[in-house]
């Protein structure tokens, strides 16, 4: 990866790039009381992480090179918690447009809560954590990722699709989609009414689909996907009626 990546850092407010690192996400929360040196929308990215976590407290490794982690700093908010709570959301419609320029013909879509899927498999994870007045948005994006590298059967990357990407892009149009969705987000105080939960509904594949959602406490909720509620929830039918499911509830969800 280029050190230069000029799109990005037209777009970004401070770009720099780690040439290895534990978690891009711990490394930016350390930043992030530096308000003046570390603005909204500053980045840190790396191709070769060692300790980054997904959802749950789940490892994410990756061999040196074959991904691309990204954290990026939002300091301009929404003023309320339930639309804060979109965030990941936004984070992931904006990395599905970035990866769909970019592959053209294939089915990219935001999986609930936290994936982006490539004609049904992984090419994207993200995790969002607050700090005292700002919010981190980590992703790890597979790039380089050979087919015997991939950690589950379910996932993918731009190699395994024939696809060598162009990452000063894929950032560029990342920042650019997420700078732009928070910021409505923010002016508008509502998913609804600044037009992510329809943006979002449009591309989330989970909906539609008939999916086994564990819960913590070995609970499984099974039953169809029907919708999104303001909040962000998963409304899943079940048993005749309609089960909210938030994100910091679920363990899985999966396809039944």
């Amino acid at each position: 990866m280029s050190g230069d990546l000029p799109r990005s850092h037209g777009v970004a407010a401070r770009l720099e790039v780690l040439p290895r690192t534990g978690s891009t996400n711990a490394d930016l929360r350390e930043r992030a009381d530096d308000v003046e040196g570390w603005p909204h929308l500053s980045a840190l990215i790396t191709r070769n992480q060692t300790a980054g976590r997904g959802r749950l407290d789940r490892t994410w490794v990756a061999p040196d090179g074959a991904s691309l982690a990204i954290s990026v700093l939002l300091r301009t908010l929404p003023d309320d918690p339930a639309a804060r709570g979109w965030i990941p959301l936004a984070a992931g419609l904006a990395m599905t447009e970035a990866v769909a320029a970019q592959l053209p013909g294939r089915d990219v879509a935001v999986k609930w809560p936290n994936d982006v899927l490539v004609d049904g498999r992984k090419i994207c994870g993200i995790l969002a954590e607050a700090t005292t007045d700002a919010v981190i948005v980590g992703s790890g994006v597979n790039t380089a990722m050979t087919a015997e590298q991939l950690p589950v059967p379910t996932a993918t990357s731009f190699a395994v699709l024939g696809v060598e990407v162009d990452e000063d892009r894929l950032l560029a149009d990342y920042l650019r989609a997420l700078s732009s969705t928070v910021a409505a987000l923010a002016a508008a105080d509502d998913a609804v009414a600044s037009g992510l939960h329809a943006a979002v509904t449009a591309r989330c594949a989970t909906l539609g689909l008939v999916v086994r959602v564990s819960l913590p406490g070995g609970v499984l909720l099974e039953g169809r996907a029907t919708a999104l509620d303001p909040q962000g929830r998963l409304l899943v039918s079940a048993d005749g009626s309609a089960h909210a499911v938030s994100a910091g509830d679920v363990v899985h969800v999966r396809p039944a």
